[in-house]
């Protein structure tokens, strides 16, 4: 089959049945996996599909969240901070707990109980400025190269801290929610540390203000498999939140 065969063949299949999954497409036509993606990628460079973890999807929204973190500050500003004062009841007395970054979780961070006892460990300078005069916090710092745009810190330093640690809870912040992709974010290097949370708590949940849903950013954090909740504001259309309840995944309305 011939290159141009087959990227009709990807799109035809992508119209069909709105997805690709780049390892069954190479195994019905016999094709190495490497090829598909290839292909994958480039129709992705021409605008056709959105490329994600192992295989493809129609084009998606880009999210607003993917914006410098000064602009998403101006971003559903009561909406996040309604998410921050219901995800704040969820912490308990003694609890280790992961804050990641972004603006939902800077509201998070300002919602936290003055009596709340409990231990709050971020890899943002943002979550640990909020919580300097809290006087029943302890809070503990990750390391790590600066990421600028998200206001966190990255790299390989911030993971191996992180894998020492085990946490309760770790409240997410992403880029995207999908049914499809999972939750994805727009920077390689902050995705790598957001899995890393994830993977040292007992229990992920993610702080997805409404511009969120349905959008996809490049890379991919985890699938909803790996979500124990989903915080969002009580006046989101049933419809959006309905795929994640049918996942398992508990949704909570702030």
């Amino acid at each position: 089959m011939l290159t141009h065969q087959r990227k009709q063949y990807l799109l035809d299949l992508l119209q069909r049945e709105g997805q690709i999954v780049a390892k069954a497409v190479s195994d019905s036509l016999g094709l190495s996996e490497d090829t598909i993606r290839r292909d994958l990628r480039e129709l992705a460079k021409e605008g056709l599909l959105e490329r994600v973890h192992g295989g493809a999807l129609p084009l998606l929204p880009r999210s607003p969240a993917l914006a410098p973190f000064a602009g998403r500050e101006q971003l559903s500003v009561g909406i996040k901070a309604a998410i921050g004062r219901a995800a704040a009841k969820l912490i308990q007395t003694g609890q280790v707990v992961f804050i990641d970054g972004g603006t939902t979780a800077v509201q998070l961070a300002r919602q936290l109980p003055r009596e709340l006892r409990a231990t709050v460990v971020t890899h943002s300078p943002s979550i640990a400025v909020e919580l300097v005069n809290h006087p029943s916090i302890e809070v503990l710092m990750l390391g790590g190269r600066l990421y600028k745009h998200s206001v966190v810190g990255v790299g390989a330093a911030t993971v191996e801290a992180i894998g020492r640690i085990r946490a309760d809870l770790c409240f997410m912040g992403v880029s995207s929610l999908h049914p499809q992709t999972g939750i994805t974010t727009g920077d390689y290097e902050e995705a790598c540390v957001k899995r890393a949370l994830g993977e040292a708590s007992s229990r992920t949940i993610v702080l997805a203000s409404p511009e969120k849903f349905n959008t996809a950013s490049p890379f991919q954090i985890m699938p909803l498999s790996q979500v124990s909740d989903i915080v969002v504001h009580r006046d989101v259309e049933d419809a959006l939140v309905a795929p994640y309840r049918e996942l398992g995944i508990k949704v909570i309305l702030a």
